[in-house]
């Protein structure tokens, strides 16, 4: 694997203003990691940039302006790798116009979007002519599909933890003020499928409010709730003993939201359906593993009054984890597969 300090240009949505209000996002997490195995990382927050360079602040008129700027930063800095992280804004012919002055540059996109979601298969094939490789939250038969029989580089891409950021420890605590959490984008639209039935997740929560009413919930974008974001949002998350990691679809290999090292990482034991695949690197007593409906709720009951059991559960899975899928490995992961280090194939978790 490679010794040699490199220099990384990191595309993305870094909060360098009040619009970009995540603290915990995937790309100041391979940021770290980046850094951490001792590259020179410069980051390019994409859409604050063309938010900057428009004087109405609009993210779409200032796209043209965002591109040319990403060209001369790459010609000043001569990066040898460039990750783009979600970075819509940049147009596939402005990596073109890069490579023609570094041509020995070495270009990846990630996304941890779903693949069961058009609109995002789209984004991804956009760029796929001018990357070297393409990493995906997303594994087996979805992700095999994307590579075109070996057409593209395509790798599986874990939702990175970092302990300078999941620094709760809700498992080292017995009388948390919340049992369980669970956040929502968009409860209605579409509907999430959980152990084979589509929910309107208002309706899923009430009815487990309703069979469970010992539970205290806390929850976002849920039941009238306001959603949190950033330090809010980290915060009940650590106070909360079981967080629910329900995404829309449980049938794609390993898929899940980002929310699941969000999780994991503040201690707080997560609970997720069996389908996802995740008994694959975790253990029965270090994820609350759930088939059906009835299985949850028992196990919700179970563990909520049993609080040393949760505790060393959660504590079991969170190291898990960290040893797993920390910022570094998978920094480590996506650098070796870009310059052909490792087959994309190689999943060495």
């Amino acid at each position: 694997m490679t010794q040699s300090p490199l220099t990384i240009v990191n595309v993305g949505d870094f909060p360098t203003g009040l619009r970009s209000n995540t603290q915990y996002s995937i790309q100041i997490k391979l940021a770290n990691g980046f850094t951490r195995l001792g590259h020179l990382v410069l980051n390019f927050a994409d859409r604050d940039m063309a938010r900057a360079q428009s004087w109405l602040k609009s993210r779409k008129l200032g796209r043209r302006a965002v591109n040319a700027t990403l060209i001369a930063f790459c010609r000043h800095h001569r990066p040898d790798l460039m990750f783009l992280g979600h970075a819509d804004m940049i147009n596939p012919q402005t990596l073109d116009i890069i490579r023609e002055s570094l041509p020995n540059l070495r270009i990846a996109q990630w996304n941890a979007d779903p693949l069961f979601e058009p609109d995002n298969i789209r984004r991804i094939r956009n760029k796929l002519a001018q990357v070297d490789a393409t990493f995906i939250t997303t594994a087996g038969e979805p992700l095999a599909q994307m590579r075109e029989g070996g057409r593209y580089v395509m790798s599986f891409m874990p939702n990175p933890v970092d302990r300078s950021i999941e620094r709760g420890r809700a498992d080292l605590v017995r009388d948390l003020p919340y049992d369980l959490f669970y956040a929502c984008g968009n409860p209605r639209e579409p509907l999430r499928t959980i152990c084979g039935t589509a929910w309107d997740m208002d309706r899923f929560i009430g009815q487990l409010a309703e069979r469970l009413p010992q539970l205290r919930m806390k929850l976002a974008g849920l039941r009238g709730m306001p959603h949190m974001n950033s330090t809010n949002y980290m915060h009940s998350v650590a106070s909360s003993a079981i967080g629910l990691n329900i995404s829309r679809r449980a049938d794609h290999f390993l898929y899940s939201s980002d929310r699941i090292a969000q999780l994991a990482g503040n201690g707080t034991l997560v609970a997720i359906e069996r389908q996802t695949g995740y008994e694959t690197y975790f253990e029965e007593d270090e994820m609350l593993f759930f088939a059906t409906q009835e299985e949850l709720e028992e196990k919700l009951a179970r563990l909520t009054a049993e609080p040393e059991t949760r505790m060393r559960m959660a504590e079991a899975g969170r190291a898990r984890y960290f040893a797993r899928f920390n910022e570094q490995a998978v920094a480590a992961h996506l650098i070796a597969v870009l310059l052909g280090e490792r087959a994309p194939e190689d999943m060495p978790w």
